[in-house]
């Protein structure tokens, strides 16, 4: 197939079969009259290919067709910002703060943040009972208050219209779960734990004995240190057990709390419960326990 391509793009004519024959018979007539000169001349091959290869080597009369330029800024796609990027710009902030007109009350004490995410600052705190000016924006499982006429972010959920009643101290202790009893379903805690898992474990079983399945030691995080504790549950009850830790987070040593894929913790105890990333699985967002860590 390569030799008929060939000659069909040189387009070349076929000599006739006589040329053929006659080529030996004038060369053996001429052959005595062959010098030595001639023997050192370069064979007809080596012509056909010399020429071929100077016709490539472009001259000084040869033209070559011009290539188009290409635009690689043509190649490029414009990125659209993130919802952040919308709602934190500058001329947004200003317009939110601007046409904020709505206050509400805060029902606990509020940590304040310089934007709807992670890596935000902390800049100071909104104490329980006060009235904030509201932009009505939210992100991030925050909301957008003003405070001295500059945009700051605070936990959403803890903002509401109307007044809240003060409670008393008595009402307070009143309100609170106890923490005591005695743990009547046969569950226990390894050997080695820390005090305060100990005592978490003899909290919760004796308020809420259905529960009996317990997990102490593990060969990772703070479960290999016995400082950590899963309560085996799901659903309602489950964060009946989390608030009624949070409640005595103090007598029982807890440092933070993790149920249904949202946290709480001492440090950012303000913010109540907050969400967390989607790890995967039921068990690792934590939606079949509730995971306690201690001191």
């Amino acid at each position: 197939m390569a030799d008929h391509r060939h000659k069909r793009d040189t387009n070349a004519r076929r000599k006739p079969r006589a040329a053929f024959v006659a080529a030996p018979i004038a060369l053996l007539a001429t052959a005595g009259a062959v010098t030595l000169g001639v023997v050192g001349a370069p064979s007809p091959t080596e012509l056909v290919t010399a020429n071929a290869r100077e016709a490539a080597v472009p001259g000084p009369s040869m033209e070559f067709e011009r290539q188009p330029v290409v635009s690689r800024s043509s190649d490029r796609i414009e990125r659209k910002p993130t919802k952040a990027e919308v709602v934190t710009a500058p001329a947004s902030v200003r317009r939110a703060v601007s046409a904020a007109d709505t206050k509400l009350w805060t029902t606990t004490t509020l940590n304040l943040w310089t934007a709807p995410g992670d890596q935000a600052t902390k800049v100071g705190v909104l104490d329980e009972l006060t009235k904030v000016l509201v932009t009505g924006r939210s992100l991030f499982g925050r909301e957008e208050v003003v405070v001295d006429g500059t945009a700051r972010w605070v936990s959403r959920g803890y903002l509401v219209a109307e007044e809240p009643e003060v409670e008393t101290a008595e009402e307070a202790a009143a309100a609170k779960p106890a923490v005591g009893g005695t743990c009547t379903n046969g569950t226990s805690v390894s050997a080695g734990v820390s005090p305060n898992v100990a005592a978490v474990h003899q909290a919760v079983c004796a308020a809420f004995p259905q529960i009996t399945s317990y997990g102490d030691f593990r060969s990772d995080g703070e479960h290999s240190q016995g400082i950590a504790l899963d309560i085996m549950v799901s659903g309602d009850l489950g964060w009946e057990i989390a608030e009624f830790l949070r409640a005595n987070y103090a007598e029982l040593g807890i440092s933070y709390l993790i149920y249904a894929q949202q946290i709480w913790s001492i440090e950012r105890a303000g913010e109540g419960w907050r969400g967390m990333s989607d790890r995967g699985s039921v068990t690792a967002n934590h939606y079949d326990h509730v995971h306690v860590t201690t001191y």
